[in-house]
């Protein structure tokens, strides 16, 4: 794993964007100067066989989510996850009915000395696809056309929508994102899936979250067409949904319209998770100590709000590295584990995320900050594997 620097593309805002990647606010430098948040100045080589180690972590990692996953549904340890008692049985149904589920990210520590190690899982609505399936594609072709990429997104997202068409209940597809979501980052993101699936044969139509119907007297979601929902993908967070009315109304819904990613996922998206896991593979390699409402024995730690985003409402103990991150996030309680810093190079910090489509490992995008904190100053990097 090398950090190397390089010349960006000539016209290279206009290819990324004929791309689709419209959005994106400028990311900090070391300095803590702007930089773009695409930024191909720089990019990251890894060697063949620590992207075969790191493909392999990864598709153990989600093995041990879904095992548990079973685990929190057993022991009905809904509580520590901080969701409403209402949704606990509906949750347990959606697991033993096996929703379907497309997508998830893990973000790792790793700096090829020693095992990557899980720091969460983006397993709802993880973004950040776009350039890692397309952008980062294009840039490799362009400038290093006979190298490899840890990249086969594009093909397993359209392979797993092939594989749901028998499992949806209908080939009419719809997908939603917030319309409160400024950036355009969740529209483009929840576009693509969009494309994948067309790809797959799905009939799709897209609608902000905010213009789904609801059906009084047929008791059913209709979009703006009044045509009736029954498949739909959401770039939403599950906790969202579940804060008021309309949740309830979706609950009751399931599963006559299936909800994309499934409801089941509020316990994979939640970072009560990294404590479960802990405790059911104490010292495994691939993972850092955590603990649910207290630091145990960790002296040196990060707090981390279970329902946390963009790393708001964090706080980092020990080592002379305290630091705190505001937000609105903390209600639902914390987990702390254990601090780990993420490595160094050129005075920046990448973390990795790793994709899972469907069961497989699927591709890394690559996001780096000067901070030990992984927030909306990160600028996206793509990588490469040199195949001489």
């Amino acid at each position: 794993m090398r950090r190397v620097r390089g010349t960006p593309r000539p016209g290279w805002q206009q290819i990324i964007e004929e791309q689709g990647l419209v959005y994106g606010a400028p990311g900090r430098d070391a300095s803590g100067q702007p930089r773009p948040y695409w930024d191909e100045s720089v990019h990251y080589e890894f060697d063949m066989d620590e992207i075969l180690a790191l493909e392999a972590d990864v598709e153990l990692l989600h093995s041990m989510c879904l095992h548990a996953v079973e685990q929190v549904i057993l022991t009905e340890r809904f509580r520590d996850f901080g969701l409403p008692e209402w949704t606990w049985e509906p949750i347990t149904e959606s697991w033993r009915r096996n929703d379907p589920y497309v997508y998830g990210r893990f973000d790792l520590r790793y700096d090829a000395r020693r095992p990557a190690k899980l720091l969460e899982y983006n397993a709802d609505t993880p973004t950040s696809l776009l350039e890692a399936a397309i952008i980062q594609w294009h840039w490799l072709t362009a400038r290093y056309p006979g190298d490899d990429q840890w990249n086969s997104l594009h093909e397993k997202l359209v392979e797993r929508w092939s594989s749901l068409r028998d499992t949806l209940p209908s080939a009419h597809l719809h997908f939603a994102w917030s319309a409160a979501d400024g950036s355009g980052e969740d529209n483009v993101t929840t576009a693509y899936m969009q494309e994948t699936a067309a790809e797959a044969g799905f009939d799709t139509i897209a609608l902000p979250i905010e213009e789904v119907g609801f059906d009084l007297e047929l008791e059913r979601f209709v979009d703006l067409a009044e045509a009736p929902i029954e498949a739909i993908f959401k770039l939403y967070p599950w906790e969202w949904v579940l804060d008021d009315d309309f949740g309830k109304r979706v609950i009751a819904s399931l599963p006559a319209t299936m909800w994309v990613e499934p409801l089941w996922k509020t316990l994979l998206s939640n970072k009560a998770i990294l404590a479960v896991l802990w405790e059911m593979y104490p010292g495994h390699p691939n993972l850092l100590p955590a603990y649910l409402d207290q630091p145990n024995e960790l002296t040196e730690y990060i707090r981390k709000p279970k329902l946390g985003r963009e790393g708001a409402n964090m706080t980092i103990v020990g080592a002379g590295m305290e630091t705190a991150t505001g937000g609105v996030y903390g209600a639902e309680g914390f987990v702390y584990q254990l601090l780990d810093p993420l490595p160094e190079f050129d005075d920046m910090r990448p973390v990795l995320g790793a994709w899972m489509v469907g069961d497989s490992s699927a591709g890394l995008g690559i996001r780096e900050t000067a901070g030990l904190i992984t927030d909306d100053g990160a600028a996206f990097v793509p990588h490469r594997i040199p195949t001489t």
